[in-house]
Formats: structure tokens, C-alpha cells, sequence
């Protein structure tokens, strides 16, 4: 089962003292074939040793890493792949992919004493980040605390999806009747969650290296120049680790030749003729924003200001219609009228579909702190809605976006923290393996890049992220 697979080993121990958590600035890897003669294409190990802020080596897993391969001169950079042997000892696999002068970097995103508090956050405290509604009738107006699930103290207003049966309740108003709810919009976040002994685990990374070490090797050409399959597949047809790599600021898929839209008419003419739909976050929303600045035909009608949506934009001489529109609740935006709380399920189940139809689909961010089951109810939805389109008009072209890593510091670990986004991203990618859609990695996009993690990345990546998209719409 999907929660099968995401089983974080954390042993049981009782409280440990900070002291005796992961410290990154002790902890050490080394290359396991250093000696080898490394070409491109060749695999690269390195095991990593961590060890406490006593510099005793610990004896138990359950840190998560991050670790990559870079050369900054070339702007050339990848992910690597983690393996936990739960004894304080991780062996990290790479791929080198170009030549020339490489870095390996591992970091320490949280110790293993820290996932232990986010597991207990996500399972005991998922009211941590509240929701609420503004209920009006003539004159009078109350508010009221709104979530997936809320305490059966209280009556409630029950707001259930009645086709996809997504659940959502708000507390009952005491003087008005449910049906006069006219909004939702974040209430806020829940200050105080944490112990002053837990809050040491994630307070440290703002004050201490995060690098558990760099290391710096020459890579040489291989004699056959590496090339890329030139046919596009879709998700899960491959296995392919990593997906893609950056190389002069370009990512490089290994799967798919990739198109450079450099032009706003090479993107005219890739979508002349095309209705396309954007439904998700706010991370699927730069897409609307790229391409309604980027291309100058492409002409957008919504609230100046507005971050909710829904948008619309048109170019009327290429026949291209975009649009963009949120996912239902929980969704974290700034004021949505009820009215355009609409559930992405839905949404698809009315689009006819066909060869001039594109989707475009981001959900994950505003799930990080819900249980995982709530986040595989919602993509379960999805992924039946997706595959009733396919089936009825298999032209159509599905693109998936993955979570990407985002910056991190000790409050807002407890939201969204990359462990918890890791795990939304994991279940995607299961999710929709083998249901004919494309995958655009965001996730490695952001890792192996050398720009800060952000939620919302910067420009370069985000067209990296649009090159890749139309690639597959053409």
C-alpha cells in the first residue's frame, strides 16, 4: 500500500537530549570508489557517517538528507539517491552525467530526532494550520473555524462534496443557517506546538551549517557522446533515477528531448488552437503568470491584484484560450468566495477533452500538515477523474507537477517542512505511475538546481519547468 511505502524508520527511543542528535558540522562521507576512473554515465557511491554534537557516531537512521552533484562553473547539477541502513550510516547513489569538475554535497534536512516531532505533528495536530468562514444575511455576519475534520462538541455545517465526497465542516453559526456562508480563507497558524526541548531540533539548522561535507572530483567524457530518447513517455513508464539534469542552466531530461521556448512565438504556435487548464496550488499558478507576461498575445482578465483566481487569458488571433483555477479545500490562499470552491475531480469531469485539450495539474502543498490519508483521498479523486478523460477522449494531454523542496526555517518546519512535502511527492508519482499522464519534476528541478529552495521558484526554473511542459503539448 502507498502508507506501507512511506514507513519512516525512527527507532522508538525515548526523549533524547539535543546533544545527542544528528550534528551535521561532525558528521562526515567519503567516496566508496574513489579510486575508480570516473566517466560519464559511470555510478558514483558515497557513504555518509553521522555522528551527534558529542562526535559519538550514532547508531540509528532516520535523518533525512538531501544530497547532490554539482559544477558550478557549468551551472551542471543533479540529485542523488538515499539509502537509510538505519545503524547511522547512509549510502548515497549518483549518476554522473557530464564532465568536467564535480561537487558532491550532502545535507542534513532534519535529524532523525526532529522527524519524530513532524510525525507526531501530522498525526496529532492537523488542526495546526485553521481555516474559517465568513457566514452573512442581512446585517448579520459571524465567522467560524472551518477544517477537514473539526471536534463533534459543537454543531457543525457539513460542506462535503456531495460528487467526490471530500469532506470539509465549518463550526455551526449561532445565529445563521449554513447555506449563508459566503467565503473561505486562512485563518492563521497555531503558535506554541512544540516543547522547548523538541523546538532545539529544528532551531539549530538556522544557526549551523546544514553541509555535512563537499568533496570535489574530476570527471571525464565518455567516448560515445551521451543523447537522450527523443520520444516522449508518459510517468511510469521508466524508471529512471535521476529524471533529468542541469547543464548550462538547461535541464536535460533523460527520457524526452527537451524543447527550448525561448521565443513567446515558439509558445504562440505550440498552443494555437489549444484550450489549456491549469488546476492546483499556487506553484502551477506561476505558469499562468509566466506565460501571460512572457508571451504579449497572450492577453489575462482577472482582478488586478488577486492571487485566487480563477484567471483567465486569451490570445484571440492564435485561438489559444488559458485558465487557471484553484483546488478545493484546504487551500491556504487569501479570501475565495464560496462560490469558486471548486474540487479539481469535478472540474475535469467537465472538460470533453480531445487533441487540442491540455491539463496541467499541482496539488500538494496546502496537504503537508493533514495525516497522508487525507492527500491520497484527494488524489484518488483525481486519478479516476483523470482516467475517465483519457478514456473518453485519449488525445487529451494530462501533465502532472510534483512538489518541489522549498526554503525552511525552525516555524516553518512545522508546516511544510520538505519531509512532509517528500512524502506528498512520493504518493504522486505512485499515484499516476502507469495512467498515461506526464510527469514534470519540479522535485529534482528545485534539488539539483543551485538556486535557494523556494515554494515558489525563481524564473529559470519555472521555464525549465514550461519547456518541459510544452515539450510534451508538442
Amino acid at each position: 500500500s502507498l502508507l506501507a511505502a512511506l514507513q519512516w524508520q525512527v527507532p522508538g527511543l525515548g526523549p533524547v537530549p539535543f546533544v545527542k542528535s544528528t550534528d551535521p558540522s561532525s558528521s562526515y562521507f567519503v567516496i566508496l570508489n574513489s579510486g575508480s576512473f570516473f566517466k560519464v554515465g559511470s555510478q558514483l557511491e558515497v557513504l555518509v557517517r553521522v555522528q551527534d554534537f558529542q562526535r559519538k557516531p550514532k547508531q540509528y537512521g532516520g535523518d533525512y538528507l538531501q544530497a547532490r552533484i554539482h559544477s558550478p562553473k557549468l551551472q551542471a547539477g543533479a540529485v542523488g539517491r538515499v539509502v537509510d541502513y538505519q545503524n547511522g550510516f547512509y549510502k548515497i547513489f549518483f549518476t554522473l552525467l557530464w564532465p568536467g569538475q564535480v561537487t558532491v554535497s550532502v545535507s542534513l534536512v532534519h535529524p532523525s530526532e526532529g522527524i519524530r516531532v513532524l510525525q507526531q505533528l501530522q498525526e496529532e495536530r492537523p488542526d495546526r494550520v485553521y481555516f474559517k468562514s465568513l457566514f452573512r444575511s442581512g446585517r448579520i455576519s459571524e465567522t467560524t473555524e472551518c477544517n477537514v475534520c473539526l471536534p463533534g462538541s459543537l454543531p457543525l455545517c457539513n460542506f462535503t462534496d456531495l460528487y467526490s465526497g471530500e469532506p470539509w465542516f465549518c463550526f455551526r453559526p449561532k445565529q445563521l443557517p449554513c447555506s449563508s456562508r459566503i467565503n473561505h480563507y486562512k485563518g492563521g497558524y497555531v503558535k506554541g506546538l512544540l516543547t522547548a526541548a523538541d523546538s532545539a531540533f529544528f532551531q539549530s539548522f538556522s544557526e549551523t551549517d546544514e553541509t555535512v561535507k563537499s568533496y570535489d572530483f574530476k570527471l571525464l567524457p565518455e567516448r560515445n557522446k551521451y543523447t537522450s530518447s527523443k520520444k516522449k513517455k508518459p510517468v511510469g513508464s521508466s524508471g529512471t533515477f535521476p529524471s533529468g539534469y542541469y547543464y548550462r542552466d538547461q535541464w536535460r531530461p533523460r527520457r524526452l528531448r527537451m524543447r527550448r521556448f525561448n521565443d513567446p512565438d515558439n509558445i504562440t504556435e505550440c498552443l494555437q488552437r489549444k484550450v489549456v487548464y491549469l488546476f492546483g496550488d499556487s506553484t502551477i499558478r506561476q505558469w499562468f503568470e509566466y506565460l501571460t507576461t512572457f508571451v504579449p498575445d497572450l492577453k489575462s482578465w482577472h482582478r488586478i491584484g488577486a492571487n485566487v483566481g480563477p484567471f483567465l487569458a486569451v490570445d484571440k488571433k492564435h485561438n489559444i484560450l488559458l485558465k487557471y483555477r484553484c483546488h478545493g479545500p484546504p487551500i491556504r490562499f487569501t479570501t475565495v468566495f464560496s462560490n469558486e470552491l471548486r474540487y479539481v475531480a469535478n472540474e475535469l469531469n467537465g472538460i470533453v477533452g480531445g487533441k487540442n485539450t491540455v491539463v496541467a495539474i499541482a496539488i500538494w502543498s496546502h496537504f503537508s500538515t493533514f495525516p497522508l490519508e487525507v492527500y491520497i483521498r484527494r488524489l484518488r479523486n483525481i486519478r479516476r477523474a483523470v482516467i475517465q478523460l483519457l478514456d473518453r477522449s485519449p488525445k487529451t494531454v494530462v501533465v502532472i507537477r510534483t512538489a518541489n523542496a522549498q526554503e525552511l526555517g525552525p516555524e516553518a518546519s512545522l508546516f511544510s517542512s520538505d519531509w512532509y512535502n517528500f512524502q506528498l511527492d512520493t504518493i504522486l508519482r505512485k499515484m499516476f505511475s502507469g495512467v498515461g499522464v506526464y510527469l514534470v519534476d519540479a522535485w529534482e528541478m528545485t534539488l539539483a538546481h543551485y538556486l535557494p529552495h523556494k515554494l515558489h521558484p525563481d524564473e529559470i526554473i519555472v521555464k525549465n519547468q514550461l519547456d518541459m511542459f510544452l515539450s510534451f503539448v508538442c
